[in-house]
């Protein structure tokens, strides 16, 4: 059975000092809104009133999914690994936004069902795809407790590397599904309200996929699962490794930016496997797929912004890094009143 390390909690007395400091900027207080509430976040994260820069490592995840026999996506599986290569070669979105921010990408096969053992990536294929999850459990429990320490392991990198603000993506053509089915289960909200088009499926396309993940919560019924039980019945190997990509983030202080549809499926399971994971969470947009909003709702998250994405990959959670800079720039270095001599606001 996997063994976490505790989460601990972010310094409130540290929180404080910094709304303190942003009570004494050359500003109205509360002008900046939520800019001003990122950067007390990290203080209490970080443990500084003035929080350090953000070193961002974003950690690509892939896998494949036996559900896609289902008929589930719009693409096929290959498409999958023709995509890690596309990662590899530095030609996919994230890669232009991880060049564009000098960010640490690494791309992990945690179980692509192609052969890629040429590319230079993390090769830790825990098995070549799961198992169709509308019929049987997608994981075993080893294997998921696998691809949790997968994700582990590759947080531990990212922090050896120097990074203090973690961003995982996902690639893995009918991860939706799994999403989807994860965040029902974890939530109580129903298929018709959380399985959305995914990578484009038509209306009959759309009524599938809520069938299959009706099948596979019906697998399920009268059940007592733990988490770990529901995450190998219902995920997938990317999902699992994400979740524990959060997991041993928190566990080692370090927070991460929380990006789509699927890596929000990925925080429910890691918070239901332990839940202070959640105070290490932000997320960074309200995707287009329809159950995003209900993942966040349940994670206790607010999304920074809303621009009409469902492309994955970390992508979303990489545009609003320099959102997440600049409140920290604006929190380091705007003068304070007595600094500038201005004139404070009238009791």
């Amino acid at each position: 059975m996997t063994t976490f390390l505790s989460i601990p909690r972010p310094s409130q007395p540290f929180a404080d000092q910094a709304r303190a400091r942003q009570n004494l900027l050359t500003k109205p207080a509360g002008s900046l809104g939520q800019l001003e509430d990122l950067a007390c976040r990290f203080a209490a994260w970080q443990g500084r009133t003035q929080p350090m820069p953000l070193k961002p490592a974003i950690t690509l995840f892939a896998a494949d999914h036996g559900v896609t026999a289902e008929g589930v996506s719009a693409f096929p599986q290959a498409v999958t690994a023709e995509m890690v290569k596309n990662f590899a070669a530095g030609g996919a979105a994230i890669c232009v936004l991880a060049r564009q921010h000098g960010a640490r990408l690494e791309v992990v096969d945690t179980g692509v069902a192609g052969d890629l053992s040429g590319l230079p990536i993390v090769h830790a294929k825990v098995r070549p795809a799961s198992a169709n999850l509308r019929r049987e459990a997608a994981l075993t429990l080893a294997e998921a407790e696998a691809a949790l320490a997968v994700g582990r392991e590759a947080a531990r990198r990212a922090l050896e590397a120097g990074a203090n603000l973690l961003v995982a993506g996902d690639m893995g053509i009918g991860n939706t599904t799994p999403s989807a089915a994860l965040i029902c289960h974890l939530t109580g909200a129903t298929p018709e309200t959380v399985v959305g088009r995914g990578t484009g499926v038509d209306d009959a396309g759309l009524a599938l996929k809520r069938r299959v993940v009706e099948d596979a919560l019906a697998r399920l019924a009268g059940r007592e699962l733990s988490p770990l039980e529901t995450l190998a019945e219902l995920g997938g190997l990317e999902i699992a490794a994400i979740a524990g990509f959060y997991l041993e983030g928190a566990a080692l202080g370090v927070p991460s930016l929380v990006d789509g549809f699927i890596t929000s499926a990925a925080a429910l399971a890691a918070k239901a496997l332990q839940p202070a994971v959640a105070d290490w969470l932000i997320a960074s947009h309200r995707s287009q797929e329809a159950g995003h909003g209900i993942a966040l709702a349940a994670l206790g998250l607010t999304p920074l912004v809303e621009l009409g994405l469902r492309l994955g990959e970390g992508s979303g959670a990489a545009l609003c890094l320099p959102l997440l800079q600049s409140a920290i720039l604006l929190h380091n270095e705007m003068a304070t009143f007595a600094e500038a001599g201005v004139s404070e606001k009238s009791e």
